[in-house]
């Protein structure tokens, strides 16, 4: 039976105990609850049983390694997540965001920065609690997202999103037809800005997105290519 946690829970998985319970100490300072798992397996279990608000991941995992929890958890969420590892390669960057990962951030780090980013991350992926500050819902033809509820639906079916493809379409729908550059796209789904992150990334998403809303990927009738600029959420729909 799942045991859905109050809200404000982070999961963190990472198997270096005193790890864990620094970056325990500093996020419960902050007045998150914490919860902690020492393999990938037991983090996955973790997830499903707790339903977190956030997930610190670690790569290098015993059982199962990062990139496979990180890969299941996409599957079968949009549970912010923030990689901590001791890899620092641009490779290793680039496929942890493509993987659906929030943020990066390299051993040794600093735990307020850490708990600076979960904070500044779940500002961004939260719900919106201000009406009447923004629209509760963006329409265009068949397709409806829900601010409030952070969800898409298309023909009245939900499509999942991960946190960065919600950005991105919540970023391109709010301003049909305006043509947005990468690096003003980087800065929706990274605003504490990242110097790690490079503006290809965007390229990355928008091809998830377009897979998942499109029913031609190739030849895209809302998320348009701006040429020489970036995107652009279409003005009219085409037929």
């Amino acid at each position: 039976m799942n045991v859905r946690t109050a809200p404000g829970t982070v999961l963190i998985i990472e198997d270096d105990k005193k790890t864990a319970s620094l970056v325990a100490l500093y996020l419960e300072r902050e007045g998150f609850q914490t919860i902690i798992a020492h393999d990938g397996r037991k983090g996955l279990q973790m997830a499903e049983d707790h339903r977190p608000v956030f997930v610190i991941l670690d790569l290098m995992l015993p059982i199962m390694d990062g990139w496979d929890v990180c890969r299941e958890l996409r599957r079968r969420s949009d549970v912010p997540v923030l990689m901590l590892t001791a890899r620092g390669e641009e490779i290793d960057r680039v496929s942890g965001l493509t993987l659906g990962a929030d943020d990066y951030m390299i051993k040794p780090f600093s735990p307020r920065e850490l708990t600076a980013r979960v904070k500044a991350i779940l500002r961004r992926t939260g719900p919106i609690t201000r009406r009447g500050m923004e629209k509760d819902t963006l329409v265009y033809d068949n397709m409806v997202m829900d601010l409030s509820k952070r969800r898409l639906t298309i023909d009245r079916r939900e499509v999942p999103l991960t946190p960065h493809e919600y950005a991105l379409l919540k970023a391109l729908m709010s301003a049909p037809g305006k043509a947005f550059n990468r690096d003003e796209l980087l800065d929706r789904i990274y605003p504490a800005g990242d110097a790690t992150v490079i503006d290809r990334v965007v390229d990355v998403h928008i091809g998830k997105l377009r897979q998942k809303i499109e029913k031609d990927p190739s030849q895209p009738r809302y998320i348009l290519t701006a040429r020489g600029i970036g995107y652009r959420f279409a003005d009219s729909v085409s037929s």
